[in-house]
């Protein structure tokens, strides 16, 4: 994940938002890590879910200022909606009440905002996007302690992802094809 987070990096511009989902373990937070080290950030990069947002600087692969946006979105979203209000209208409050709004509306020239979580938001986001979806394996067998195995659908922190990146709006699909020459074994556009 970290290497996928890397190859990105050397795609992303200023303004560019980044839509990461994927269960809870599957890899969200390794894949910013990756990101941040192609940025050149040398700040721990951990998973902002009790700050909601981080900003961290570093630098673009052609060496202009960088800025990271690392949002978690996982508590955002809530259903307690105001008469009137709908889904779109009450995520649009909580982000503007984060001051997040006007980053994922028309990001500065030098940040890039990379939100986990986020699917739940796509249609309040930049309708420029790119769209980076982990899976990974459910587990075949849990181990109860007593040397016998019992079959279960619990997601397993093991194993390959699958990881899905597709481009939304004019400008991603040269960039993603880009990841495939890199190296990236699955890229859809």
């Amino acid at each position: 994940m970290r290497g996928i987070g890397r190859r990105v990096a050397h795609i992303v511009h200023g303004g560019d938002v980044i839509l990461l989902s994927g269960p809870l373990g599957a890899g969200k937070t390794t894949f910013a890590q990756g990101l941040g080290s192609g940025l050149g950030i040398t700040a721990p990069i951990v998973s902002p879910t009790f700050t909601i947002a981080r900003q961290l600087n570093g630098r673009f692969h052609d060496g202009t200022a960088a800025k990271l946006i690392h949002v978690d979105a996982y508590r955002l979203g809530s259903t307690a909606y105001l008469p009137g209000e709908d889904v779109n209208s009450r995520l649009l409050d909580e982000l503007e009440s984060l001051g997040l709004d006007e980053e994922l509306e028309d990001p500065s020239e030098d940040s890039v905002v990379l939100m986990e979580w986020g699917e739940q938001m796509a249609v309040a986001l930049a309708s420029t996007r790119l769209v980076i979806a982990i899976d990974r394996p459910e587990a075949l067998s849990v181990g109860r302690g007593d040397n016998s195995a019992q079959t279960d659908d619990e997601l397993s922190s093991d194993g390959v992802r699958t990881v899905s990146i597709t481009g939304v709006g004019s400008g991603w699909v040269t960039r993603v094809r880009r990841l495939t020459i890199e190296g990236a074994e699955k890229t859809d556009v």
